[in-house]
């Protein structure tokens, strides 16, 4: 039997390390970025209620039907109304979007599918709703004390993107970003100063603001006895 050399133990030696250095990886490849993995999953809903339609659009009770079912929908910002008339003629379709517009939506042209037909004399009125979540949060399996391969936790992320799906008022702008075709950016940024501006003052502090605001500097008020 040959002897063993230094340099063949010293080769047996980083073999046996490396092997056991390589079971404490996670599984899956490393991510060291810092990206986080945990984005958000946005998911659609569709919600359909059939009504029956007139001659000159929908009767006072489906109205008020319709009404009742908007509002125990909740209806609101970031969703969407949908009319589908077989007949045609855009009665039902006006009487649809004079009650969505108290609710300050429009309809929508998009009309998801559906599996089943709508019935002779009715028309289908279809809400579709987002939501946005961030699947797998929080996720504390890491062992924070042993990232041999220098590798971003596996919560990092989803403290940002939880809240950000939680708080985003229309989920449909995490996938393709909000859209505003009639103004610009700054045009909407003023809206929330304009209102400030322009809202009547309640007292003695919320008026030095407001004259701030226009005048570029406060103005002291004295009362003499």
């Amino acid at each position: 039997m040959a002897p063993c050399t230094k340099g063949a133990l010293a080769a047996v030696f980083l073999l046996s390390a490396g092997t056991a250095l390589s079971g404490c990886n996670s599984a899956g490849p490393a991510n060291r970025t810092l990206y986080s993995a945990r984005q958000p999953v946005v998911e659609r809903g569709s919600y359909a209620l059939d009504l029956r339609a007139g001659t000159g659009g929908l009767t006072a009770p489906e109205r008020q039907r319709l009404a009742g079912w908007f509002a125990a929908m909740d209806v609101g910002y970031g969703d969407r109304i949908a009319v589908s008339d077989p007949a045609g003629g855009g009665a039902v379709a006006r009487d649809v979007a004079a009650l969505a517009g108290r609710y300050g939506l429009t309809l929508s042209e998009a009309m998801p599918a559906s599996a089943t037909t709508i019935e002779p004399g009715m028309v289908r009125v279809t809400v579709m709703r987002s939501s946005a979540h961030v699947p797998g949060c929080p996720d504390w399996s890491d062992d924070d004390s042993a990232h041999y391969s220098n590798e971003t936790a596996r919560n990092f992320g989803c403290a940002t993107n939880a809240n950000l799906a939680a708080m985003v008022a229309d989920p449909e702008d995490l996938i393709r970003g909000a859209e505003d075709p009639d103004s610009t950016r700054i045009m909407t940024s003023n809206k929330a100063i304009a209102a400030y501006r322009n809202q009547a003052a309640t007292g003695a502090t919320a008026n030095e603001d407001l004259n701030f605001l226009k005048n570029g500097s406060a103005s002291a008020t004295t009362e003499e006895d």
